[in-house]
């Protein structure tokens, strides 16, 4: 009777054990990104961090890898799709590989201006976007402003033929090569962490993307001339595995998704000021800002959207729905 007596105790005491172990267990998901931590996206998400872990009193946490510790951005994609990485932040340019909708967000000077490209991320077309990618086994949570994108050179470009000939950086993005053919550029896809030795050695001759990137990046040390055409907009984008994503319980999903809506928000308001930071650090560095006329530029890739008509009718659709979205 006493032995029995001794081992409920002993399996009361273990259940107990159990359940104390279950109450206390703590979901870490793991994040990746490839910029820096003075990166305006770095501290957004942060926020997305914080928030989540406030919100489900520290039964999730996000730990942050910065400045491509796990890998670059298309190398965190994949390893996303195998299990070894949760959350990473990629941009549209990485993600048309992976699903051909965020295509529309590389298409140059397709958003009349920042309001309208506020409007289409917003929009049913932007969430159309985000869930695009469900059957690659991810899908994006929320957009990141990530400014405007615009070349810059070690020479002043102010129209479209100062580019002819020149080796071009881009994005892994058929989109983005394809601007750079129209604008006589001779596009050269390669990894952002080369970038700067590249541009240094003179492997490419130039290249094309944000002023913040462009300065924390110290991109601004071997090329002194950002000429402001601001050819696309292309956000960045904060993307989960969906087995990540359901190992969680409806309620910690809940809290996620919106955590990271408010990070945007958040993210809107940290870009207009690093913008404008990292431009005048730039200014105080060497660096020429160039004003263009961009109507040049813009009358220089009108065939694409002419081929897109032809060649593509499923992106004409959605091009002619973004044009439409007031």
């Amino acid at each position: 009777m006493q032995i029995n007596k001794l081992i409920l105790k002993i399996t009361a005491g273990i259940l107990f054990m159990l359940v104390a172990v279950q109450a206390f267990a703590v979901t870490t998901l793991k994040l990746s990104h490839n910029q820096n931590r003075e990166h305006a996206v770095h501290k957004a998400m942060t926020q997305f961090a914080n928030e989540v872990k406030e919100k489900t009193n520290g039964e999730v946490r996000i730990r942050i890898y910065s400045d491509s510790q796990l890998g670059n951005q298309r190398e965190s994609i994949e390893l996303m799709q195998t299990g070894a990485l949760d959350i990473a932040k990629s941009n549209a340019a990485e993600l048309e590989a992976f699903s051909p909708a965020y295509s529309v967000f590389n298409l140059p000077y397709l958003f009349r201006n920042k309001t309208h490209y506020q409007q289409v991320i917003n929009s049913d077309i932007g969430k159309e976007i985000l869930t695009s990618s469900q059957n690659s086994g991810f899908i994006g949570l929320t957009y990141y402003d990530a400014g405007a994108r615009s070349f810059y050179a070690k020479k002043p470009i102010r129209t479209p033929e100062d580019l002819n000939g020149l080796k071009i950086r881009v994005q892994p993005s058929p989109t983005a090569i394809s601007m750079v053919k129209e604008l006589q550029g001779n596009p050269t896809p390669l990894a952002y962490g080369e970038l700067y030795t590249a541009l240094q050695q003179g492997v490419v001759d130039a290249a094309e993307n944000n002023i913040p990137s462009f300065t924390l990046s110290r991109h601004n040390e071997v090329t002194k001339f950002f000429s402001l055409d601001e050819h696309t907009m292309i956000p960045d984008v904060l993307l989960i595995s969906n087995n990540s994503l359901n190992k969680l319980t409806a309620e910690q999903q809940t809290i996620v998704k919106k955590a990271a809506l408010n990070s945007s928000s958040y993210m809107i308001q940290l870009w207009e000021k690093s913008e404008q930071e990292e431009r005048a650090r730039a200014e105080k560095q060497g660096v020429e800002f160039i004003t263009v006329d961009k109507t040049l530029f813009q009358d220089a890739v009108k065939p694409m959207y002419e081929d897109i008509a032809k060649t593509q009718p499923e992106l004409f659709k959605m091009v002619k729905k973004v044009r439409e979205l007031e």
